[in-house]
C-alpha cells in the first residue's frame, strides 16, 4: 500500500497477480537485495485518519489549509509539517532501498535505465516503438506499467524487442520493489537498454527512484505549454524532456518557446529534445542521445 498516494498492495505481472508477500513466496521479489517489511500495517490515507482523531482538527473549509506550502510541499488538517514529512520520508525510505538495490545491480551490467514518465496520451509507448526500431540490433529490454491490460507490452512485443508487463491495479505508479522483480525476471543483458515505461501520470511517479540513471518527461505539445509549472515536482527530477508531437504544433496553435521557458524556469539543467514520433522529426537527436548517454553507462 502506498501510504504517499493510497495505492492499491496488489500488482499483477505478465497477467499473475499477487501481492507482494506472495511474489517473494514465489521466488519473483529481489533475489539482489534486503527484503524490507514495515512494522505495522500502514494506513490507505493516514491523513484522514489522523484528522479523524483529532477533534480539534481544523475544517477545511474554515480555511486553514494552504497546499503546496510549508517544508513538507502539502498542508493536511491536523498534522504537522514535521510530522508530513517524517511519515513521507518513512515511506520512501523503503523504496529507495529497493531503487539503491537495483542500481547495484544495473550499474554492475553496465545497463542504462531510463524511466520514462509524462501524463496519458503524450506518446509514449509509440515513441518507444519508433525508437526500438531504429537502434535496431541494439540489445534492449522494457518494462512496462499501466493499471490494466496488457496493450502496450504487446505492441512493444510486436518490434522484437522483450517486454515484461506489470499492471499496478489501483497504484498509480511503478516503485522499485516492482522495478526490481522485473528485472530479475528479464536479466536484461550486460551493456544494454532498459526502459521503464511508467503508468501515465505527472504525479506519483516524480517521487518514487526505481534505481533508473535518468527520468525521462515526455510532454506532448498538446497538453498546454503551463503543464511544468502545474507538474514541477515531475519536471524538476527529470534530466530529459522530449517535447512530443511537434508536427501537430501548427494546428494547435503551441507556443514552443513557453513550453521551453516554463520547463527552464522549473528545471534550469533540464535537456529538452522537440520530435515527432509519427514523422521521425528530431528523432536523429533523441537516439544520439540515448547512445551518448549509454557510452557514459559502459565507461
Amino acid at each position: 500500500m502506498c501510504t504517499v498516494c493510497g495505492c492499491g498492495d496488489t500488482v499483477t505481472v505478465d497477467g499473475r497477480e499477487m501481492s507482494h508477500d506472495e511474489a517473494h513466496r514465489l521466488g519473483l521479489a529481489h533475489s539482489h537485495g534486503p527484503v524490507f517489511r514495515p512494522a505495522a500495517p500502514a494506513l490507505p490515507f493516514p491523513h484522514i485518519q489522523a484528522t479523524a482523531d483529532r477533534a480539534s482538527a481544523p475544517s477545511l473549509a474554515a480555511g486553514h489549509h494552504h497546499y503546496g506550502t510549508g517544508p513538507a510541499g502539502v498542508s493536511v488538517p491536523g498534522l504537522t509539517q514535521a510530522r508530513l514529512i517524517e511519515v513521507e520520508t518513512s515511506i520512501l525510505a523503503k523504496n529507495d532501498a529497493f531503487a539503491a538495490s537495483n542500481r547495484r545491480v544495473l550499474d554492475a551490467l553496465r545497463v542504462l535505465a531510463l524511466n520514462l514518465v509524462s501524463s496519458p496520451g503524450s506518446g509514449k509507448t509509440t515513441l518507444l516503438c519508433k525508437t526500438i526500431e531504429a537502434l535496431g540490433d541494439a540489445p534492449l529490454a522494457v518494462i512496462e506499467g499501466d493499471q490494466q491490460t496488457s496493450n502496450d507490452a504487446d505492441r512493444i512485443r510486436a518490434t522484437g524487442a522483450r517486454a515484461l508487463q506489470i499492471n499496478t491495479g489501483k497504484g498509480c505508479h511503478l516503485d522499485a520493489h516492482m522495478v526490481g522483480t522485473a528485472i530479475d525476471a528479464l536479466r536484461p543483458a550486460a551493456g544494454s537498454f532498459l526502459f521503464i515505461e511508467n503508468v501515465g501520470n505527472l504525479v506519483c511517479p516524480a517521487g518514487f527512484d526505481l534505481g533508473e540513471d535518468a527520468k525521462v518527461a515526455i510532454l506532448s505539445v498538446t497538453e498546454g505549454e503551463d503543464k511544468p509549472l502545474k507538474y514541477p515536482d515531475m519536471f524538476s527530477a527529470a534530466r530529459l524532456a522530449i517535447l512530443n508531437k511537434l508536427d501537430l504544433a501548427p494546428h494547435c496553435d503551441v507556443d514552443l518557446a513557453a513550453y521551453t521557458a516554463n520547463l527552464r524556469r522549473v528545471n534550469p539543467n533540464i535537456e529538452i529534445i522537440a520530435l515527432s514520433a509519427r514523422t521521425g522529426a528530431g528523432m536523429a537527436e533523441w537516439l544520439g542521445w540515448l547512445r551518448a548517454r549509454l557510452a557514459e553507462k559502459a565507461a
